[in-house]
């Protein structure tokens, strides 16, 4: 079967589901991974022909589409602040806005990433710049940090063994070394209560700081009063646990971390939050609650209220 025919197929089937814009995405989404081709390649050679083993692909794909299941998923990768990424069942799909969250990390540190080397009886002492990711899920913040600070030293803890796996591929994929750890937050009281054993750690030459610089963390906040808000593709597909909150405590997560970083950050280090939209002033009052200074709250490219930073 001809491709340039099997897209006409592809469209008639999904038209009722998605528009233009999204078909034509993920067709050419489909043709790039899968046929190693590019869109200008299909033009330039219309007659293009399918053997049955790509059209079974390619039918697979659609059922998967027809369902509502997200193309990351079906293809297993995105990417992420120019970066690929895996992606699965175990892992939130990087969102655009959560881009926003980085680049508000890169510009504000980029030039104290790099501090005067201090020392002691003239031996110099680790200067990176040290930045812990709470919630990491597929690594991306943590390795898209990272990578555009490289000289900091990344921690990244999540409560999942599945998206740690994840993200430890992801870390080598993009060819950056960050300490993940397996730990559930809401059960620890300072950050220095890391398990051990049944954790991420790496065996030998790791040490975990007794204070960090930054701290990130885009932890579980949508209500489930919010739930019928939700595309149904997110809805039945993307991991609960990355997602949703208990409507009476819907800052539960913030709250946690807000302490944590209360006794884990340097003097003037940097608490950064991606946030619910609706709570954007209720979660600037907790972070200033707990005595944290110059607290900002950021709008994404949409308007909505969705990134929180303060100074300890």
């Amino acid at each position: 079967m001809l491709l340039k025919s099997y897209k006409t197929k592809f469209f008639q089937e999904l038209s009722s589901l998605y528009d233009d814009k999204e078909m034509e995405s993920f067709f050419y989404l489909i043709l790039e991974n899968f046929h190693q081709i590019k869109r200008i390649d299909l033009a330039l050679n219309p007659q293009m022909e399918m053997n049955d083993k790509q059209l079974l692909y390619w039918e697979r794909v659609l059922a998967d589409l027809k369902k509502q299941k997200p193309i990351q998923y079906i293809l297993g990768e995105t990417e992420f602040y120019g970066l690929p990424f895996l992606v699965n069942e175990n892992t939130l799909i990087p969102r655009p806005e959560t881009e926003e969250l980085v680049e508000l990390i890169i510009k504000q540190n980029s030039k104290s990433e790099i501090p005067p080397e201090p020392k002691v009886n003239g031996a110099k002492l680790n200067s990176k710049l040290k930045i812990l990711d709470i919630g990491t899920g597929s690594g991306c913040i943590a390795i898209a940090l990272k990578k555009n600070l490289p000289n900091s030293e990344v921690f990244a803890i999540d409560i999942s063994e599945e998206a740690l796996e994840t993200a430890k591929k992801n870390a080598q994929i993009n060819q950056v070394e960050i300490h993940f750890i397996q730990v559930d937050i809401l059960k620890i009281n300072n950050l220095e209560q890391f398990p051990t054993s049944n954790s991420q750690l790496p065996t030998s030459n790791f040490h975990l700081p007794t204070t960090f610089d930054i701290i990130v963390s885009n932890p579980p906040y949508v209500r489930n009063i919010e739930k019928q808000e939700i595309n149904p593709n997110v809805l039945e597909y993307e991991p609960h646990l990355a997602l949703f909150v208990e409507d009476e405590d819907a800052l539960i997560f913030y709250r946690k971390i807000a302490q944590l970083a209360l006794k884990s950050l340097s003097p003037n280090g940097r608490l950064y939050f991606e946030i619910n939209q609706y709570l954007g002033k209720e979660t600037v009052e907790l972070i200033e609650s707990f005595g944290f200074k110059n607290v900002v709250l950021h709008k994404d490219i949409y308007g909505n209220d969705r990134m929180i930073e303060g100074t300890r």
